[in-house]
Formats: C-alpha cells, sequence, structure tokens
C-alpha cells in the first residue's frame, strides 16, 4: 500500500516556535509483547533528506528493516537506545518503565534535546523535557520514523537472542508478541525467565497462575495495552 513519506514538518515548526535547535523523535517498541524488555530509540536527524523508504518499522518487511537500519546508524546525527526490562514493568508498571527507557534513551544521547517528538497522543515522558506529542508520527515526522525502525531491529535482535533456549515460543519470529506459537508454548511449559509476570495472559493459564505477580503500582492505562490481555479463546 502506497504511503507519505515523513517529513520534517513538526521539527520545523518547534524550532519556529520554540527556538528549539537539537529535537530528538522517540518511539518506543515492545509495549504490548508479554516478554522482554520496551525499547525505546530517541534519535537526531537534523534536517536533511531521509533514506528513501522510510517510514514506521511496522509498514516495513524484516529484511527491509534490517537494511534500513544499517543506513540509518550512518545517516542519523545521533541515536541512542534505553531499556526498560521485563522485571523492571512488573515492579513499576508499563507508563513509568516507558518513562525509564526513553529517559535512558534520551540522557544517552551526546547532546541533551532541547525538545523531543513523542509518538502517540500520551506523553509520558513529563517534565523538564519539552515533549511534542505526535499521533501516527512514527510515519509523518522523519526522526520519530527512525527511531521506530532503530527501536524495532535492535529489540528483534534481542529477544532472538533471548529465545535461543526457549525455541519453542519463538522469540525470534514473534519477538515475545502473542502469536499462536508463543500461547501454545505458554500453555504447555509456562512462562520463560522472560515473560511479564504481572499481566493479564496468565490468568487463562490456570496450571501457571501461581506464579502471576500482584500489582503494587497504580496505573490505570495498562489494563488497555493492546496485547496484554488473555488468550481470547
Amino acid at each position: 500500500m502506497p504511503y507519505e513519506p515523513p517529513t520534517h514538518t513538526v521539527e520545523r515548526s518547534l524550532r519556529a516556535t520554540t527556538g528549539a535547535k537539537i529535537i530528538a523523535g522517540v518511539d518506543e517498541v515492545g509495549r504490548g509483547a508479554w516478554a522482554g524488555p520496551v525499547t525505546v530509540c530517541a534519535a537526531v536527524t537534523g534536517l536533511r533528506r531521509p533514506p528513501t523508504g522510510l517510514t514506521d518499522s511496522k509498514l516495513l518487511t524484516a529484511k527491509r528493516r534490517t537494511e534500513l537500519a544499517e543506513e540509518l546508524r550512518e545517516w542519523v546525527t545521533s541515536y541512542a537506545l534505553g531499556h526498560a526490562s521485563h522485571e523492571e514493568i512488573d515492579g513499576m508498571g508499563m507508563t513509568a518503565a516507558l518513562r525509564l527507557a526513553a529517559v535512558r534513551a534520551l540522557e544517552a544521547l551526546p547532546l541533551r534535546p532541547d525538545a523531543v517528538i513523542l509518538d502517540g497522543k500520551h506523553d509520558y515522558l513529563g517534565t523538564p523535557w519539552r515533549v511534542r506529542t505526535v499521533i501516527k508520527g512514527d510515519q509523518s515526522c522523519v526522526a520519530v520514523a527512525a527511531a521506530s525502525v532503530l527501536a524495532k531491529v535492535q529489540r528483534d535482535k534481542m529477544m532472538a537472542e533471548l529465545g535461543s533456549d526457549h525455541a519453542d515460543f519463538g522469540f525470534a519470529d514473534n519477538a515475545g508478541y502473542p502469536s499462536p506459537v508463543h500461547k501454545a508454548a505458554l500453555q504447555e511449559w509456562g512462562p520463560t525467565p522472560y515473560h511479564r509476570l504481572s499481566w493479564a495472559y496468565l490468568d487463562a493459564l490456570p496450571q501457571w497462575r501461581h506464579l502471576k505477580k500482584a500489582r503494587t503500582w497504580a496505573d490505570a492505562s495498562v489494563p488497555e495495552v493492546a496485547g496484554q490481555l488473555g488468550f481470547d479463546f
């Protein structure tokens, strides 16, 4: 399906209205997975013409994402990745874990951004960061699209490595998201050491339900996160 390439419109607007010079695009991957970390990339691109075919990572094939990520690593002005582990997600909730991963990424950049373009409609970063949220920013904003691709390729690689000792779960293919192979392996073998144990999918696994961790945090948005619900038989 044809799609419009991302532009620098939001970056230019932020420069004009706030005086920001260093603007980072931020996107996450792994929010709806049942296993593994949530990963956030912060990418600074300037106003140069982006590589051909850059768009939201979900619109690209795995092969094209990998090729584009290699090109982006050389093309971006700078980028950094931050992760929040499955234990941190269980311990603090998804919104706080997202913020932790994003702050880790932003603080790892060589220069602190003057402004951040955050994909989506919710600002999970907050102060002291100057944030502009953009719905579908990973399709419309160059810096966010770059962050989307870099985050996805890195997390997919991490999940393939984590799954090397748990082949039945298919992490190399599903990256910890609830695929049929993943669900079947959970029923048979129970959670791996990399699963998020505070999530609702365990409610549909009577033989493994005793492993579920009680929530000690208040995060009303978490039950609505795509992919967190149970098996939906």
